[in-house]
């Protein structure tokens, strides 16, 4: 694993731990030679966890569509900065770009991100780790979610083990690099006619 995609919030929440955990994982990230690739913004928890990778001499990859670039939210000072059309092509560089997934708080589109790319890998598009950072408990709720969706039989459970997690930067990135995707069909029952 050589990049890392992170999905995170374009505000910096209520609970000053995100931002701190934000500044983690920039530090973190450029401590292992790992690219940060990401939403390409100067602000929120995404411009935290940016400015810290940068601080920390590491390599950031913005990937932005151009009428966020123009509001004036686009981070100028990154290693490097693609401008693309739609949000569509935003998240499709960005996978290209990424060896790897990691969900930060954030809001919805931190969550249709990441349930992009885990879809993507339970169709079998892609065989790339995924992981939430767990910030005090911040996707504790949506994990049960998806335990619920196991326990109801409408979500595999080697699908559900494909989403990694834990509460500290460190810890998640060394789930991810000794990530082993499971091979599993994506259906679970055959449809009765």
């Amino acid at each position: 694993m050589k990049s890392v995609a992170v999905y995170c919030g374009s505000s910096i929440g209520r609970n000053d731990l995100y931002r701190q955990q934000a500044h983690e994982m920039g530090r973190v990230l450029a401590e292992r030679d790992l690219t940060l690739v990401y939403g390409g913004g100067r602000v929120g928890l995404m411009g935290a966890v940016a400015d810290s990778v940068l601080q920390h001499g590491g390599r950031a990859v913005g990937v932005i569509p151009e009428f966020l670039a123009s509001k004036e939210v686009a981070h100028l000072s990154l290693t490097e900065l693609y401008v693309v059309q739609s949000m569509h092509e935003r998240k499709l560089k960005m996978a290209e770009l990424a060896d790897g997934f990691v969900a930060m708080p954030g809001g919805y589109g931190t969550l249709e991100e990441l349930f992009e790319v885990l879809t993507w890998g339970q169709l079998g598009l892609h065989r790339k780790p995924i992981g939430v950072l767990n910030v005090a408990g911040f996707y504790t709720h949506l994990l049960r979610a998806l335990d619920h969706m196991v326990d109801e039989a409408l979500l595999r459970p080697e699908n559900r083990h494909q989403l990694l997690q834990a509460e500290t930067p460190a810890v998640l990135l060394d789930l991810m690099a000794d990530y082993r995707p499971a091979q599993v069909e994506k259906w679970l029952t055959p449809s009765k006619t």
